[in-house]
């Protein structure tokens, strides 16, 4: 059998997270999971509703995320919201660590998938929006519809 390369089959999205946050760097990162973790997210099973990665000594942690008890599992099943190290070079690990110590600057997951069989998640840093900032981008993005819209009827007509 041969692997296909570059294949990715997503599994969770955190779509709050661009809405909350001005991103600013992504990274792919590996995770450490457990049997019936990896047979939990294969039936496409997790959520990163409050996932958020954190620091611990020299790792980075991803804490919050919940995938549900494997249904076939036995008394080996995992914990749904245990924290899980995620796996990165120690360059980028460093990186990020130093993105992190800055104010205001958070860690975010913005979506877990399979790439070549392996469970990834694709982390963000990111700075916390304020209120108007929000009302700002759906107001442009409101804006930017109706022109649009406005454009089909004319090509229409």
């Amino acid at each position: 059998m041969v692997k296909q390369t570059g294949q990715q089959k997503p599994i969770a999205q955190n779509r709050k997270a661009r809405h909350d946050y001005h991103i600013e760097d992504v990274v792919e990162a590996g995770l450490v999971l457990t049997g019936t973790e990896v047979k939990s997210l294969r039936l496409g099973r997790a959520s990163l509703v409050d996932a958020f990665a954190a620091v611990r000594g020299n790792e980075l942690w991803l804490q919050g995320m919940h995938i549900p008890e494997y249904t076939h599992g036995t008394w080996t099943n995992h914990e749904p919201r245990r924290a899980r190290k995620l796996l990165l070079h120690k360059d980028e690990v460093q990186k990020l660590i130093r993105a992190v110590e800055q104010q205001g600057v958070s860690l975010i997951p913005l979506s877990l998938y399979f790439k070549d069989g392996y469970a990834k998640v694709e982390l963000a840093t990111g700075r916390g929006k304020k209120d108007y900032d929000k009302r700002h981008a759906l107001a442009e993005r409101q804006a930017n519809r109706e022109a649009q819209r406005a454009l089909s009827d004319r090509h229409r007509h």
